[in-house]
């Protein structure tokens, strides 16, 4: 919300310096977020008005004028297509600066142009700094008195305030408002400069209202301006409150309903009477149905959105653009002004749904005043009509059911009890009334209060609370240490807490990252099926409208971005909640996933140039999962997956059940998003690694271990973890570690074969082994391995 200091303070005037002004409104909740000047830093320009205006005996596009400061006159040299007798301009005179950029300004002097002396110079707006037309002379109305400081009439010492609001406070996106809410931060009484002007009706001309869905809109107000005169003009202090509110002027009916949105907060609509029709429905749309915008945009309309409609079509999307085909233009001469309050539910995310983000549809999302619309119709009646002049038709009402007023109760012992300080009974009453809520009830211990029209965030006790505490002053309240009972919730020992997770991936090098939890729907294809893929209603934009089935897509890009950067070695890690769209409703579940690219090692004289590979990844994972003290319950098993390649990529399984997966990037993806072929992903369930087991003591063994070596050749396809599984359960209690410590392939054994060595330790706890008791484990092994898997003993 942007707003012009001096426009606020012919509502309210706090009567503090600028800066403390500014730190109020942030204090209180308003963000300032910058401030600018309206206007550049010039001097000495002053209000002109031209007497004559002779061609230029040497140049044809050049003008001879003479222009009047009210006390002498002056020969000025002028290129400008609109200069013309009578006209009163921004005069600068010999002497005056004009500012070129933000640091650097020229001075006017007396200038010899083409053989013909100039004694200063007209301005534009664009070189006066309060405009970007520089195409023509700025001209200034009548009323204006020659010779006065431009500075002075235009009242150009204002500067443009911009405040970050928080979307609850869309009470403020008005200068009256805004006005309230200084006034009650202030202990100001707000006053109204506009007056309650009758409007004689001349007309009896109206367009009948249907609603369709009071729900979605309770009141419709509307009225029927003829006559209207199309060549007029908006008049300059117009133009210039809409300017100094970030509003570029368009004609005087568009610039009348920017003005009383800014003013009032109303947004409002002028249809073309003549292209409308004799009656309006709020509907709706219907399928298939669609609408030309007026920004030239054909929109195919979703069923869900309300609309404004004749009998015939769709004429505008209720809160948030009308449409081309009944857009007010240089030969409408009838209008019909729409005023209406649409439920912030009906208007919420459908601008996005177009690509649209409009004044209207900003303020209608997060509530408009019920109680404005008939406020505000006259208002831009009265506006036009001093305007463009026309005759007045009735109004025009449609109404519902209207929302109802809520009363909230407040203990003042719980405002103690929340903020920490003893406030005033009378303080607090008088905060609440400043805030437009006197009280309903009063007793000793609390207060009953009506929550105003204009504030749908105050629905609960705490709400008021808030209230009190942000216009009291947050600076006010103390600093103190509060006494209160703690509860500690008891935790299982054996539990994993994610805190622990992410350091042990953090000590192993990875960096964590935080991505949104929507994606662009390409993205999510690479790792779901179209059908599973949750789609959302109302997205922020278009490649921000599905919620991730995977954390690996964003991860992918996360990657690109810091390999576009320069960074070679990348090991990046998140967790957060997936989600899944399936027939019976929606999944979501906890997961954590990696990423790991490029070097193995840092770089550095000492460390090699090896890439990570596949059994990096497997050595982190299982490095994770070991912190569960229950590393045997896991097993890794080849299995398909959307984004990884084929012959490198594994389920991790727990105790049977599928937990995760992990592996290389297919190569094609890697082509297609341009990232190194050797990226590797992992995947899992935080929730099934939480759970871990306690740790058990036992007594070491005194006597002495026994290694013996197994070297096996079997077929290629089967997996080292079967092999060291079946050694297990073979080998019985006496095993204390199995271990693969070689691995061969090649022609000697033949092809599709591979040679594995294994190790074995073994121990007995209360004597030492001898190698018969050896030998006989050993041949158990290896004669299970033999039925097994058809292995056969490499000597």
């Amino acid at each position: 919300m942007i707003f012009s200091n001096n426009w606020l303070r012919e509502w309210v005037d706090p009567e503090l310096a600028l800066s403390d002004f500014l730190e109020l409104l942030t204090m209180a909740g308003l963000e300032v977020d910058g401030v600018s000047n309206v206007a550049g830093p010039f001097s000495n320009v002053v209000v002109g008005l031209v007497e004559s205006v002779l061609p230029h005996p040497s140049a044809d596009k050049l003008r001879v004028c003479e222009v009047s400061d009210g006390e002498e006159s002056y020969q000025v040299v002028c290129g400008a297509p609109n200069v013309s007798i009578g006209i009163r301009v921004p005069f600068a005179k010999p002497g005056a600066l004009l500012s070129v950029d933000k640091e650097k300004s020229v001075e006017i002097k007396v200038v010899n142009l083409r053989g013909v002396d100039s004694s200063g110079m007209l301005c534009s707006e664009a070189e006066l700094g309060i405009g970007d037309d520089s195409s023509g002379l700025l001209l200034l109305p009548e009323s204006y008195e020659i010779g006065v400081d431009l500075r002075e009439v235009m009242k150009l010492e204002d500067i443009s305030v911009d405040l970050d609001l928080t979307p609850n406070r869309g009470d403020c996106l008005s200068i009256r408002g805004l006005a309230r809410e200084v006034g009650a931060l202030t202990r100001k009484e707000p006053k109204s400069p506009i007056g309650g002007k009758n409007l004689p009706l001349s007309c009896d001309d109206v367009v009948s209202v249907e609603i369709f869905d009071g729900e979605a809109c309770p009141l419709y107000m509307g009225r029927v301006i003829r006559g209207i005169n199309s060549s007029a003009t908006t008049p300059i202090w117009m133009k210039e409150r809409l300017r100094r509110c970030g509003v570029r002027s368009i004609d005087p009916v568009v610039d009348v309903t920017n003005y009383v949105l800014l003013e009032l907060g109303q947004p409002l609509h002028a249809f073309d009477l003549d292209k409308l029709g004799k009656r309006i429905q709020v509907r709706k749309a219907f399928i298939d149905e669609t609408l030309v915008l007026l920004d030239g945009k054909s929109v195919k309309l979703d069923e869900e959105t309300l609309v404004i409609a004749n009998d015939d079509e769709a004429l505008a999307i209720a809160g948030v653009m009308g449409g081309k085909s009944t857009a007010v233009d240089d030969r409408t001469s009838n209008v019909f002004l729409e005023c209406a309050f649409f439920s912030p539910l009906a208007v919420a995310g459908k601008a996005r749904v177009y690509g649209l983000h409009t004044d209207a549809s900003h303020r209608y999302e997060r509530g408009v005043d019920y109680k404005l619309q008939a406020i505000a119709l006259d208002r831009a009646t009265e506006l036009l009509c001093d305007i463009v002049g026309g005759n007045i038709g009735p109004v025009t009402i449609a109404q519902k059911e209207l929302p109802i007023e809520r009363k909230i109760n407040l203990s003042f012992l719980n405002v103690e009890r929340l903020l920490g300080v003893k406030i005033d009974r009378d303080e607090i009453v008088s905060i609440l009334s400043c805030l437009g809520m006197p009280p309903l009830e009063l007793t000793n211990e609390s207060i009953t209060v009506t929550s105003p029209s204009y504030r749908f965030d105050l629905e609960i006790e705490a709400d008021l609370i808030e209230e009190i505490a942000r216009v009291h002053g947050y600076n006010s309240l103390p600093k103190i240490r509060t006494f209160s009972a703690q509860k500690f919730v008891a935790k299982p020992e054996s539990a994993l807490s994610d805190t622990r997770i992410k350091r042990h991936l953090v000590a192993r090098g990875f960096n964590e990252v935080i991505n949104y939890s929507f994606i662009d729907p390409g993205l999510s294809l690479l790792a779901a099926p179209e059908d599973t893929i949750l789609r959302l209603k109302n997205p922020i934009s278009e490649d921000m409208s599905a919620m991730r089935p995977s954390l690996m897509p964003a991860l992918l890009m996360t990657l690109k971005y810091n390999m576009n950067r320069q960074r070679e070695r990348v090991q990046l890690f998140e967790s957060g909640m997936v989600f899944e769209q399936t027939s019976s409703g929606i999944n979501q579940f906890d997961t954590i996933a990696g990423i790991i690219a490029g070097p193995r090692n840092p770089k550095s004289w000492v460390n090699g140039k090896d890439l990570f590979d596949f059994f990096d990844l497997k050595g982190h994972v299982e490095s994770l999962l070991g912190l569960t003290g229950g590393i045997e319950e896991f097993r890794f098993l080849p299995q398909a997956h959307r984004l990884l390649h084929e012959g490198q990529c594994a389920s991790v399984l727990r105790n049977n059940g599928v937990i995760g997966s992990l592996g290389r990037l297919d190569p094609r993806l890697a082509r297609e998003l341009d990232i190194p072929p050797l990226t590797f992903l992992f995947e899992l369930n935080l929730s099934e690694i939480r759970s871990g087991n306690l740790t058990e003591v036992s007594v070491l063994s005194k006597f002495p271990e026994v290694n013996r070596d197994i070297s096996i050749i079997v077929a290629d396809d089967i997996a080292a973890a079967d092999i060291t599984e079946c050694i297990s359960e073979r080998a019985g209690e006496f095993l204390v570690d199995v271990a693969i410590v070689d691995l061969y392939r090649g022609q000697t054994i033949g092809e599709g074969k591979k040679s594995i060595a294994i190790s074995l330790t073994l121990q007995h706890h209360s004597r030492t082994l001898d190698d018969q008791e050896v030998n006989v484990i050993i041949n158990k092994c290896i004669n299970e391995l033999e039925t097994r898997f058809k292995a056969k003993l490499r000597h």
